[in-house]
């Protein structure tokens, strides 16, 4: 309700839109009104009574008080118009208690709320500029430390930077003094890096050490900080304390919240506090109509501005317990963010030098891996591979072409390997020429089979080998040591002579020094001597020709000479530089001299090892022993075997835990050219690899596991037999027979040769195939004859035999398994098996011809021709070619043949008969009737 003068309270009218009217005095007085009562404050008022109409008839009566508009002069207003001066009496009155308030224009003084706010104002302004000056200093101070400890530390970088560069020029000049060699460059690398090293735990160390200082400050601060806030608090409460001891002061009985404060012309009337602040704070104020004063709406409280910048460093428990003024104290996780911001910051001020490294890059690597060898974000990696247009991913792989160019960029060396690198360094070094010793020639002797190669040998050995071998010829290859009446000592290597052992005699002739070839003076040169010759050349060895069996009568040992000519051997009694020798096995004829002949070319030779050093040597044979398991026949190049050594021969490894040499007994060690048989091995190796030894298992295994992948890449490629539709149009144009057999031997060479001699039977055949399912050294076993069952295949055995378990497994299953102890009955027997796979061959054998005299129509038979027989003779059941005009019209076969109306089995040459044709109607007088017959004809491989 809006306020009125006195003068104009008996005349105004309040409408309500029109209808209702609230009036005061005047025509809407219903009852008079009650005497006015001072109003409180020193203000003029009057109350009384209205009645408020409203529609309808209806209407109310309301108690009305009307309070007097206040006016002030300028002079009466304190601290305005009297420069305060009404304030300051407030205040020493304030001290005498308080006494009974003016009335009228007298100033007002302060209340106790009031004035106790303001000193509180004053209090609170004081402190905050004694905070904030003693901050200035402190900050001012810590700028200053702050700024010498720049000083200092820079002065001290710039004399270890000038101590590091003297230490380097003096480093320098050493090193040029130096020798450059491997060891030189692999220390000083060492160095550069362990000074790396240094400076990096350095800058480290100094880093924390500054964060620590910093973190001490902080907690020092906040103590301070907190001491000085507990101070402040108590001043208040103490304040606060004497407040409620002093006794009230007593007030008018009509004083109010309202009067507390002077009102100002122009000047909002400040907010009530207390209740009424709160409930009238949301109010909104309603808009007044057109003409009149709208409704003062008491301000909204100001709430003191409080801090929000967060406390930096630990949280302690005065300051937990005192709150310092309200404020949210900082979380233990933001602390540990500031100290981790703070320690990359002091990181990132010092310059860290990029580290190059060397990045072995293999084959395939993914991008994981490079980014790991390089000591470099993944991320990075990723974002190089997308500049240079290659998306991948962190776990994909890329080649070593583009992984190359990624370390390229980012800055690092490059080292390119590949799988077959871990043979690298396996052979060793080459041996220094003070280091060769004298070793004993290594001899070969190669020729056609039953030239007396094995006898010859059992002379110089003095040994009966020939009298144990199977068919009376070498089928292994062996090698033996044997020492003369001088003392030198010769290692013969022997080698089959039948055409299925060309692997065997390459190997001979690849780890010989010099080859003997002999030659019978009977017989002459034969192909295997060819083929001897052609091995030794390739080798790029000396030969030395034998010509054995020169006691017989029909020896003719210059028929001999005279057909090596034609393979360009010249000997020394025609003016060649070939030596030979006519000798004779059987009766001791020449040995010696073949002797004085091998060792005067091993002289010439000058063949020289160094057996202090890691062993290398060839298998010339391996096998599986049914006692001592795999044995594999070494003769050792270079370097001394021993036992206990880790050897690794192919793609087998083993410790070498016996030597036999060639006549049965145990040998400690084998020096170079000695053969020795080598017990330990993990499996049977292929024989012509080489063997080594290595320093630990684990190398022996890396390089034994390579070789193996290898192997079996290659024998997976070697039997792929190409596509499904493929397969299937050898199937219908009847090229896909195969015999599958499983080859068991002795010895590996000997399974070799068999392999090699099987597969050359049908080299040149493309209907008909032999598929070995798999070879190896020792006794047939159960997998055997698994394998051979689910093939439908053979099972060949040679020397070996099958055990009782897979002997019983072959019979039940029906697997049929064939012994053998000489290669060429092997080859004869799948020679006629495959014979009997062959497709045979169809040949057209003429009977006769016969005319046409006359054509029959006959009711349910058809035509019938009435022929006679001009030539050869006629059968039932003969293929028949009807002939027209010498142009062949039909063939096919004849339905019916009859004499005189009988079934007859053929008809000769003049006689006439009668011919029906199967489902052919088509014929005519003077038409010809040729008849034939296909033959099948066997045909051999």
């Amino acid at each position: 309700m809006s306020d009125t003068n006195d003068q104009n309270r008996d005349k105004k009218v309040l409408t309500l839109g029109g209808r209702p009217t609230l009036g005061l005095g005047g025509a809407n007085k219903q009852k008079p009104a009650a005497p006015a009562q001072p109003a409180a404050g020193g203000g003029a008022g009057a109350s009384g009574t209205v009645r408020q109409s409203f529609s309808h008839g209806r209407g109310k009566e309301v108690a009305v008080e009307v309070k007097r508009k206040r006016t002030f002069e300028k002079g009466a207003v304190p601290g305005v118009a009297d420069g305060g001066a009404a304030a300051r009496r407030a205040a020493e009155g304030a001290a005498g208690g308080r006494g009974p308030q003016p009335r009228g224009n007298a100033p007002r003084q302060l209340s106790d709320a009031e004035r106790e706010a303001r000193i509180r104002a004053l209090r609170s302004a004081a402190e905050a500029e004694e905070e904030r000056a003693i901050q200035e200093a402190a900050d001012a101070e810590a700028r200053a430390i702050a700024e010498a400890e720049a000083a200092v530390a820079a002065e001290a970088a710039a004399h270890a930077r000038a101590e590091a560069l003297a230490r380097a020029e003096a480093e320098a000049a050493a090193r040029a003094l130096e020798p450059l060699d491997e060891d030189t460059v692999r220390r000083r690398e060492l160095e550069e890096l362990r000074a790396i090293q240094e400076a990096e735990k350095a800058a480290t160390a100094e880093a924390e050490r500054k964060r620590k200082e910093a973190e001490d400050a902080r907690k020092a601060e906040a103590a301070n900080r907190a001491e000085t806030s507990r101070s402040r608090h108590a001043a208040p409460a103490s304040s606060e304390d004497d407040r409620q001891a002093r006794p009230a002061t007593p007030r008018p009985a009509g004083a109010t919240q309202d009067t507390a404060a002077p009102r100002v012309p122009g000047v909002a009337p400040r907010a009530p506090s207390g209740d009424f602040e709160e409930e009238d704070g949301p109010r909104r104020a309603k808009v007044a109509g057109p003409g009149k004063t709208a409704a003062k709406v008491p301000a909204a409280p100001v709430k003191a501005k409080v801090d929000d910048k967060r406390r930096g460093g630990k949280m302690t428990i005065s300051q937990a317990l005192s709150d310092e003024d309200g404020r949210r104290g900082r979380s233990m996780a933001a602390a540990k963010r500031a100290r981790e911001r703070e320690r990359l910051r002091q990181f990132g001020r010092q310059e860290t030098q990029k580290v190059t490294r060397d990045v072995v890059i293999p084959e395939v690597i993914t991008v994981g891996d490079l980014a790991n060898r390089m000591a470099e974000r993944g991320a990075d990696v990723v974002k190089t591979l997308m500049r240079m247009g290659v998306m991948a991913t962190i776990t994909q792989t890329i080649d070593a072409d583009t992984a190359e160019l990624v370390v390229q960029e980012l800055g690092h060396r490059p080292v390119r390997v590949a799988e077959s690198d871990v043979e690298i360094g396996v052979k060793g070094e080459q041996d220094r020429s003070e280091d060769l010793v004298s070793r004993p020639p290594v001899v070969t002797v190669m020729g056609h089979v039953d030239h007396g190669k094995t006898s010859l040998l059992d002379a110089l050995r003095k040994t009966d080998v020939a009298a144990r071998e199977a068919g009376g010829i070498t089928q292994h290859i062996g090698a033996y040591q044997v020492q003369l009446k001088s003392g030198s000592k010769i290692t013969f290597i022997d080698t089959p002579g039948h055409a299925a052992f060309t692997e065997m005699r390459a190997r001979g002739a690849n780890v010989t020094d010099v080859v003997v070839l002999v030659v019978a003076a009977d017989d002459g040169v034969m192909p295997q001597t060819i083929e001897a010759i052609r091995h030794a050349k390739a080798a790029g060895v000396p030969i030395i020709v034998a010509i054995n069996k020169c006691d017989l009568p029909a020896a003719k040992p210059d028929r001999v000479r005279q057909e090596l000519l034609q393979y360009e051997l010249v000997v020394e009694g025609m003016g060649g530089d070939v030596l030979d020798v006519e000798v004779s096995a059987k009766a001791g004829l020449n040995l010696d001299k073949l002797e004085e002949a091998i060792l005067l070319q091993a002289e010439i030779l000058e063949l020289k090892a160094n057996p202090n050093r890691t062993a290398e040597g060839v298998v010339v044979e391996a096998k599986l022993d049914k006692g001592r398991g795999p044995v594999a026949t070494v003769l050792v190049k270079r370097g001394t075997v021993k036992v206990g050594d880790i050897v690794v021969a192919g793609s087998e490894w083993g410790r070498v835990r016996a030597l036999v040499n060639d006549r049965g007994t145990n040998v400690p060690d084998a020096t170079p050219a000695t053969p020795v048989e080598v017990l330990g091995l993990g499996g049977v190796p292929l024989a012509g690899e080489e063997m080594v030894v290595v320093e630990s298992e684990s190398r022996a295994r890396e390089i034994t596991e390579y070789r193996a992948r290898k192997k079996r890449e290659a024998e997976s490629a070697k039997s792929g037999r190409g596509s499904l539709e493929q397969m299937f149009k050898q199937i219908q144009a009847g090229e896909a027979k195969e015999l599958p057999i499983v080859i068991k031997g002795d010895v590996q060479g000997s399974v070799e040769a068999i392999s090699g001699a099987l597969e050359k039977l049908t080299a040149e055949n493309t209907e008909v195939k032999v598929r070995v399912l798999t070879s190896g050294v020792g006794a047939i076993t159960e997998s055997d004859i698994t394998l051979a069952n689910a093939s439908k295949g053979l099972v060949v055995g040679f020397n070996v035999r099958a055990n009782p378990q897979a002997r019983d497994m072959a019979k039940r299953d029906g697997v049929e398994i064939r012994y053998y102890s000489i290669i060429y009955d092997i080859i004869d027997d799948v020679r006629q098996m495959l014979t009997g796979m062959l497709a045979p061959t169809l040949k057209e054998r003429f009977l006769g011809n016969a005319h046409i005299l006359q054509v029959f129509n006959i009711t349910k038979v058809g035509k019938v021709a009435g022929c006679r027989v001009s030539e050869g003779i006629v059968k039932r059941g003969a293929k028949v070619r009807l002939l027209r005009d010498n142009v062949v019209i039909h063939e096919g076969t004849l339905k019916t043949l009859k004499r005189m109306k009988d079934e007859v089995r053929e008809v000769r040459e003049g006689f006439e008969c009668g011919m029906a044709f199967e489902n052919y109607d088509d014929i005519r007088e003077g038409d010809i009737i040729e008849a034939f017959e296909m033959e099948e004809i066997a045909r051999v491989l």
